[in-house]
């Protein structure tokens, strides 16, 4: 038997820098930073705040309180102004926090060599004359010469176009640039230039310069703001112009026009929206998953396909060699028992036809397996063929210090077979043995090996003369959670979909296993490379298991799915995922197992490479989304009431005109922004949330029904304030009197449409129980605000209030239970009627 060869891994003997050094280094040339984040935070905050609509609109009415002598209103309005910027400046800085974490805990880590440890740090630490020890799938993180290669091609297109790898051999000779990819093999390499003194950081190719295409829900939500603000300035000029037509007086009518269009302005729901997608990317932190973008959020709850991989995604993170079948004697040997010698030959060519540092989890199981029964040696790998062909396999060779060169190659059964040149019933035999073993759920490998005579070698690995050495059977049991994470997929109306490079029967057997639905049907990548676009499309409605699948052929499943009007969320770890993680709608990356570019490429990153992650994600997603139909149909329904009680009276020439001024208009508005973007954003998911079929990416965010709905609770409240107006006015009642029954009407009509809001179908008393101490918050100082405001002569006098009886309190309370209760019996008389259209 062969002297066993050494593998080469990282070299130790490679000191780098001390803590000392690193100190200078960074304080000499800076972070490792291309552009800096750049968050809302300081004199930009500032900024961004007082340009918002409602900042200026407080400041012009303070300032024109003052012009008009009334100080005391002006002041209140000023504070007011402090209020409404306070709020904002809460919201954006708990959303900034929450995408600063967000930001750190996605940040990419590279190995580094320092006082003789190699350790794993983020990107951002890295500093000039670090050593860095690179492996396939990574991207480069700053600019760096060779030090030693093993194998080693580099991708540069990003910043030559050249769309052929580079290789990279000479040390102290070769560049290693930022953001350049890894594609083969590993390398050592000493940092020379890091951050934007980098090649990548003078070109200005931050991937942080990069606009983010909008959505379309926020495309929907800012045309509804933008044709709600074009509302506001038509009511504006309308109000002004009347009153100053009745009055003459252009101060105080400017000031009557800046009180509709503050009532008409929903300032609110942008914030709401931004608000509610980056709490909860920072509460998917605690499902173990991380977004890459607060809009992913949105997405999620909307997909209604999962292709995942299997290997460590529906299988444990680990595998293991079990058995070996050794051609020589034409049997099954189990790992368990000693090994035959011509066993011994089978497992250690699986060995060096593996990585010498593996990263996948099928090549670390063929490593300790192999150390059980061999103990290190001395020669070194001297060249690689990475992965490739169709079916793939890898080869790798070895120089010897006398006699031919050593060669051993590992891949997919069919590929070995078809490279060993068997004979019919030999290939046979083998491959009948395969498929029994991949029918029992193992993953199996073919084993060749060769000798080589010369130091040309062939440019194709399948030119060596292979020689058959046997197969490796591993078994990945399915996790424990897989069965009953697809089951929650397949509850939530989301298909399940398995694309593995593993055998036709393997993939069945775990599907099987994991309760995917269809199992026993398949597709491979050949087969799905040879389909029309048309056919395809039929296909992959049809088919839940892609069996033998290469980049390719996966890419074409997504692109089939996407053009059949699915959502689409792909799982992947590998560098050949990366183009079908970015077509997909939601690419999904594992946090252990992951390349880099895999990350890279993905929307989400399962830390813990756990799919049951993904099930609370969406779940995550769909609240969200519910949620904020929730807060913006509120929104568009206590508006409307405040826009009417303001313009009708003007408009019919009420006796009391102009109720309402700056000063209750944004009582309001510090009472319905908190209580839409911080209420309704802590409220919990419906209990059958997940058992709902996902909705069509393509919905707008309101249907003409659910839009309707909210424009008739808001035009219901309208009427009813605007009877308590009328009743009130007609009675006789001073205009303190009008104006305090009227503003107490809609307040706690404001209280009672938050509570009935919580839910489209549940009533008011089913939803009592659910936790939301943040909505009781909300509501307690609404309360609070509008008692002080009646019973504090100061503020009483400041609102032009004034104290009502027992008997009109009981009035507003009647009146406004009336005009928001009748929701309560809409939602007892909609599932009657489903039912009966159901059975009509």
């Amino acid at each position: 038997m062969p002297t066993t060869p050494t593998l080469s891994a990282p070299n130790h003997s490679l000191t780098g820098l001390s803590p000392a050094q690193v100190e200078a280094a960074r304080q000499a040339y800076g972070p490792n930073r291309l552009v800096s984040t750049e968050t809302r935070t300081g004199w930009r905050l500032i900024v961004e705040v007082i340009s918002e609509p409602m900042f200026i609109l407080l400041a012009v009415a303070s300032l024109l309180y003052v012009l008009l002598g009334q100080w005391h209103e002006g002041v209140v309005l000023g504070v007011a102004m402090l209020l409404v910027a306070g709020i904002s400046i809460f919201q954006t800085v708990r959303s900034n926090r929450a995408l600063q974490a967000l930001q750190h805990l996605t940040q990419p880590t590279v190995s580094v060599m320092r006082d003789g440890q190699l350790m794993s740090l983020p990107v951002e630490a890295i500093v000039v004359g670090d050593v860095l020890w690179l492996t396939e799938g990574q991207t480069i993180p700053a600019d760096g010469l060779l030090i030693q290669a093993n194998d080693c091609s580099v991708d540069e297109a990003i910043l030559t176009g050249e769309s052929v790898p580079v290789a990279k051999t000479q040390p102290d000779v070769d560049p290693l640039l930022a953001g350049t990819l890894l594609t083969a093999g590993s390398a050592y390499a000493r940092v020379t230039a890091v951050g934007e003194a980098t090649t990548l950081g003078k070109l200005g190719r931050s991937l942080q310069t990069i606009e983010i295409e909008k959505t379309p829900l926020q495309q929907q939500i800012g045309q509804f703001v933008q044709r709600m603000a074009f509302a506001g300035f038509g009511a504006f000029a309308l109000v002004w112009a009347i009153n100053f037509a009745n009055s003459g007086n252009w101060v105080t009518s400017l000031l009557l026009g800046l009180t509709i269009a503050m009532s008409v302005i929903p300032e609110e729901i942008p914030v709401a929206f931004s608000s509610f997608m980056a709490l909860g990317a920072a509460r998917m932190v605690g499902f173990g998953v991380l977004t890459k973008q607060p809009q992913t959020v949105e997405s999620l709850g909307s997909a209604t396909v999962i292709c995942t991989d299997k290997t460590g995604t529906l299988t444990q993170d680990g595998m293991t060699v079990v058995q070996l079948y050794d051609d020589a004697i034409h049997r099954l040997v189990p790992l368990t028992a000693p090994l035959p010698p011509t066993a011994r030959t089978v497992l250690a060519y699986a060995r060096w036809a593996s990585e010498p540092d593996p990263f996948d989890p099928m090549e670390k199981a063929i490593v300790t397996a192999y150390a059980t029964h061999f103990s290190p040696a001395t020669h070194p790998l001297h060249y690689e063929y990475p992965l490739g062909g169709t079916p793939p396999m890898m080869t790798h060779v070895y120089e010897s210090v006398t006699g031919p060169v050593r060669v051993a190659g590992k891949g997919a059964v069919e590929r070995i077979v078809q490279v060993c040149r068997l004979a019919g019933a030999d290939a046979d035999a083998i491959l009948a043995q395969a498929t029994t073993l991949a029918s029992q759920g193992y993953r199996v490998l073919g084993v060749a090996g060769s000798d080589w005579p010369g130091e040309e070698y062939p440019t194709d690995q399948s030119d060596f003369p292979w020689s058959f050495k046997g197969l490796i059977a591993l078994e990945n049991p399915p996790k424990e959670n897989a069965g009953a994470v697809v089951r929650q997929f397949t509850r939530a109306g989301i298909t399940v979909k398995m694309i593995t490079g593993d055998s036709p029967e393997t993939a069945r057997a775990i599907a099987h296993q994991v309760n995917i639905p269809g199992a026993e049907n398949f597709l491979t990548g050949r087969a799905v490379m040879g389909m029309t676009e048309q056919a395809l499309q039929t296909q992959v409605e049809q088919i839940n298991v892609f069996a033998r699948m290469f980049p390719e052929a996966k890419l074409r499943v997504i692109r089939a799915l996407k053009a059949n009007g699915e959502v689409v969320a792909m799982t992947g770890d590998g560098v050949n995922d990366g183009p079908a993680l970015k077509a997909a709608h939601i690419g999904v990356a594992m946090g252990r197992r992951g390349t880099e570019v895999a990350k890279q490429a993905a929307s989400l990153v399962l830390v813990n490479d756990d799919l049951g992650g993904m099930v609370d994600a969406i779940a995550q997603g769909r609240r969200i989304y519910q949620n904020l139909k929730r807060a913006i149909g509120y929104i568009v329904s206590i508006h409307i009431p405040i826009i009417l009680t303001v313009t009708l009276p003007l408009l019919f020439g009420w006796q009391y005109v102009n109720l309402f001024s700056p000063i209750h208009i944004i009582f309001l508005e510090l009472v319905m922004g908190p209580t839409c973007s911080i209420a309704f954003e802590n409220e919990p998911a419906e209990q059958d949330l997940m058992r709902q079929k996902p909705r069509r990416f393509t919905d707008t965010f309101f249907t003409a029904g659910e839009l309707g709905l909210s424009v008739v609770q808001g035009l219901v409240i309208a009427g009813v304030v605007l009877a308590v107006y009328w009743q009130s006015m007609q009675a006789g009642n001073s205009l303190n009197h009008v104006r305090t029954v009227t503003f107490v009407t809609l307040v706690l009509s404001n209280i009672w449409l938050t509570l009935v809001s919580r839910s489209n179908r549940k009533s008011v008393l089913a939803t009592l129980s659910r936790p939301n101490a943040l909505l009781w918050l909300m509501l307690a100082l609404t309360v609070a605000l509008l008692l002080l405001t009646m019973l504090l002569p100061p503020m009483r006098g400041m609102a032009q209030f004034m104290l009502l009886s027992g008997a009109d309190l009981v009035r507003c309370v009647g009146w406004s239970v009336a005009g928001v209760g009748w929701i309560e019996l809409y939602k007892r008389w909609q599932p009657a009627r489903l039912r009966r259209s159901s059975h009509a």
